[in-house]
Formats: structure tokens, sequence, C-alpha cells
């Protein structure tokens, strides 16, 4: 997190899980709510580390943001993970990445976490969650408490039946990265709001799944909320009806990103989603009726990580 004019306890940074591009597709597909004459329009400043505009292949990353608050160490998102069999999401199987290597190179051991988010229970949010020990899944992070929103718990426990827009998308999820933390008695499941500590604050934001969350942070004169998937491109701050295609309730995401957008302005609250692909968050204000970039926090974009 930048520093303004006051210090204060928590302070944030990244942990690239892979390389950039991992979780690109094209913009007609991605946001099939989105014209062509949207992204020709706003090309200009998309491209690159947003958008390859001759391609029209939309960058993002796949990411965990590590926050230090209070004396403890917080992560928000565990990435795709290694090792995990993900039928139809064959980009995203058996991968070995660097992700605990660069955890490592930024200070912190697996025992060394006390907290791990999950702002939802996505592919791409949970697969670092668990690892493998034997032939078992066990919690990578053996001392942390895992906060889970308990409406994504239940509604991806296959147990409960449920159908998602995803479809088999989150084939196997639950089983290899949820459930063996659960079972394990790390997890936390949450309702509605839970505080962490003075400085950090879990909310319900219900739209792209049923128990999307957002973190807010509040410290000195800083303030920054961590959205997850409420936003994929920056492209939904100019346009923030328009939802990506794997959001399950359309009207309840696009209610969702006004909410939270507009309090991110009126409190000037830095904007930090869980995949852009080239600078990672943004302060925000009020443009017509919708909402517009005024300022790119200063962090190296995503694009240039090599």
């Amino acid at each position: 997190m930048r520093r303004r004019r006051r210090s204060h306890s928590a302070r944030s940074s990244r942990a690239w899980a892979r390389s950039k591009g991992q979780c690109s597709s094209t913009g007609s597909a991605f946001f099939p709510e989105i014209s062509q004459k949207v992204w020709e329009e706003g090309a200009p400043w998309l491209t690159p580390h947003f958008l390859d505009f001759e391609t029209n292949i939309v960058n993002s990353a796949i990411q965990t943001w590590l926050l230090r608050s209070e004396g403890r160490t917080i992560l928000v998102d565990t990435g795709v993970g290694n090792h995990k069999e993900r039928p139809y999401a064959p980009v995203w199987s058996h991968l070995k990445t660097d992700f605990l290597a660069n955890l490592a190179r930024a200070g912190v051991a697996p025992e060394d976490v006390d907290i791990v988010i999950n702002t939802h229970l996505h592919v791409d949010h949970v697969g670092g969650n668990t690892c493998l020990d034997g032939r078992q899944w066990v919690p990578t992070f053996p001392n942390a408490t895992y906060l889970m929103p308990k409406d994504d718990f239940d509604f991806w426990n296959p147990a409960n039946g449920h159908k998602p827009l995803l479809g088999r998308g989150n084939q196997n999820v639950f089983e290899d990265s949820v459930a063996p933390v659960h079972q394990a008695g790390r997890t936390l499941l949450w309702e509605n709001s839970h505080q962490i500590d003075a400085d950090l604050r879990l909310e319900a934001a219900p739209g792209h799944t049923p128990g999307s969350s957002v973190l807010t942070l509040t410290s000195g004169t800083d303030r920054a909320v961590f959205v997850g998937d409420m936003l994929h491109s920056p492209v939904q701050i100019h346009e923030p009806d328009a939802n990506s295609c794997f959001c399950e309730d359309l009207a309840g995401a696009r209610a969702t990103r006004r909410k939270v957008l507009g309090r991110a302005t009126d409190n000037n609250a830095l904007v930090i989603p869980a995949h852009l692909g080239g600078h990672g968050a943004a302060e925000v204000v009020r443009e017509g009726g919708g909402f517009a970039i005024k300022g790119w926090a200063p962090f190296t974009p995503y694009t240039e990580q090599g």
C-alpha cells in the first residue's frame, strides 16, 4: 500500500502465481455485454497493460495480495494452485508455479501466514489453499485461519446440488482446495460481515457468486477495498453495468459494483481487484452515470513482471 501522510499498520504487496496472460480471453467472450465500440474507444489507455488490441485479448493476472496488519501476515486469495486436476479448465491443470517461492522472496514461509482470505471460492482464488502431502491434500498454510464466505461454501459444496453458471468449470475445486482445509479445522465460515482487526473488515458483496466479498482497509488516512472479481478489467469502472461471463447473478453483480465503486469514490479509497493485468489498483471518481479512473497506484504493472 502506498504511504500518504501518516504511517499505518497495513501494507500490501503482490505474490505472482504465474506468468502474464494465464487467464486471458477475448473481450467479447469475457465481457459479452461490452460492445466492440467501447473496446475501440478504450484502446489508447487499455493498451498494452490491460488489452492486446490486435488480438482483442484482455490481459488478466493471477495474484495474491500479501498484507501485514497488527503483527499478522494475511493473504488475500491463493490463486490456482499446483498439481490440481481441472478437467474442464485445462489451462489450470497440473500447474507447477513458483507461488510459494515468490512468497518466500517476500519474506513469508507457509507457516508464517496467520490468515488466508478467500474472497470467493472460484477455482482461481482457492487453489493455493492446499498442497499435496504424499497423496493427500493438506492446508498449505498450516497455522492459518482460512476465512471463507459461508454462502459460497454452501453453494459450491457438491452435496448441496447447486447448478452454477460456471457449470463444471469449478469441478474438483471444493474437494481438493476447500474441504481439506475445513476437515483440518482451519476454516472460519462467516456471514454478512467479519471484522478481522481494527483496520480490516470483510463484507458480503454478492453477485459474481452468492458469497463474493470485499475486504475494506481503513488505516490512518489510507482507504482501500480489495474487490476480488467484482472487476476483471478497468473497462468495468467506465461501464459498471457490464458483467463478466462468470457472474452468477447479473443484476446482483451490477448493483454490487455500483455500490462498492460509489463508496470507494466517496471515501477516496484505492480499488484493488484480483485480476488486473496491468497496474493493480486505481482511485476512481464519478463521471456521468458511471465512474472514471482518477489515477493508478504506483505498482509495477503485471505485464512488466517478465
